[in-house]
């Protein structure tokens, strides 16, 4: 049986990231995507220029009527908009299923994408219900408030964040200013450093979307969370590698690139 994976996320109108991502990406890697919208964008490569919230009873019924039905083997937690909708979610989560809480703060663009009020809701009421957290370098600094500018100070962070209710975090390099980019997977059990070199690109909107889909249909999968990563990352590399050039700003990844 094919595996099911819930994204509940924003929609991008441009197709780069959010719920369009994440349904390449599922389908991509051999999963079925179902998907709980929380918000739509209007967006482009070159920015948002408007978000319309979802209503937070909508979003909860929503997911009850796909989990009562289809079911899911793997939850993706993506742009969750305010901290209503933030706290409906993580009332109606099963507890059953790998969840991945992709912490959506800041588009690629530079737009805030989550109120800050909202964000010790996210930290309160998700952090502790995920398999793994993936938070960018900014998004890191925002939820710990500790500096990341060296590896050490990311991977003291990645801890901090498994202190305050993380069961793994995965502390992701690209916005760091290094030739290779490295990704530290945080676990009680140690750290894990995965080192690829930067590829140069401007295509590399929604590239948080897709990690964290490609990590979540891995879990459903049955892949332990560091294969689960692996995968993700290489399957993320090839997706920038191949990008298809499309627009005037932050360009897609090939969501639908083969890899072996």
């Amino acid at each position: 049986m094919i595996v099911r994976v819930l994204t509940i996320a924003g929609s991008d109108s441009g197709g780069g990231a959010g719920i369009e991502a994440d349904i390449k990406t599922i389908s991509a890697l051999g999963g079925y995507g179902c998907t709980t919208i929380t918000g739509l964008t209007a967006q482009n490569t070159l920015g948002v220029k408007g978000v319309h919230p979802v209503p937070a009873e909508f979003v909860a019924l929503s997911m009850r009527t796909v989990l009562e039905d289809i079911g899911v083997d793997a939850i993706k937690l993506g742009m969750l908009t305010n901290e209503e909708i933030i706290r409906t979610v993580a009332a109606n989560l099963p507890a059953t299923v790998p969840i991945v809480l992709d912490p959506v703060m800041v588009a690629t663009s530079g737009a805030v994408l989550l109120p800050d009020g909202a964000i010790s809701a996210l930290i309160s009421e998700l952090l502790p219900k995920a398999a793994v957290v993936t938070p960018n370098l900014p998004e890191t600094a925002k939820i710990t408030g500790l500096p990341v500018e060296t590896l050490a100070q990311r991977m003291t962070a990645g801890h901090k964040l498994l202190e305050i209710g993380a069961k793994a975090a995965l502390v992701k390099g690209g916005h760091s200013n290094e030739a290779e980019l490295t990704d530290l997977l945080v676990t009680p059990e140690g750290t894990v450093s995965i080192t690829l070199p930067r590829i140069e690109s401007r295509n590399t909107h929604g590239t948080g979307c897709t990690m964290s889909s490609a990590i979540a249909v891995s879990l459903a999968q049955g892949m332990g969370l560091e294969v689960a990563v692996r995968r993700a990352r290489h399957y993320l590399q090839e997706a920038i590698r191949t990008a298809p050039d499309i627009g005037a700003g932050h360009g897609p990844v090939n969501h639908l690139v083969r890899i072996i």
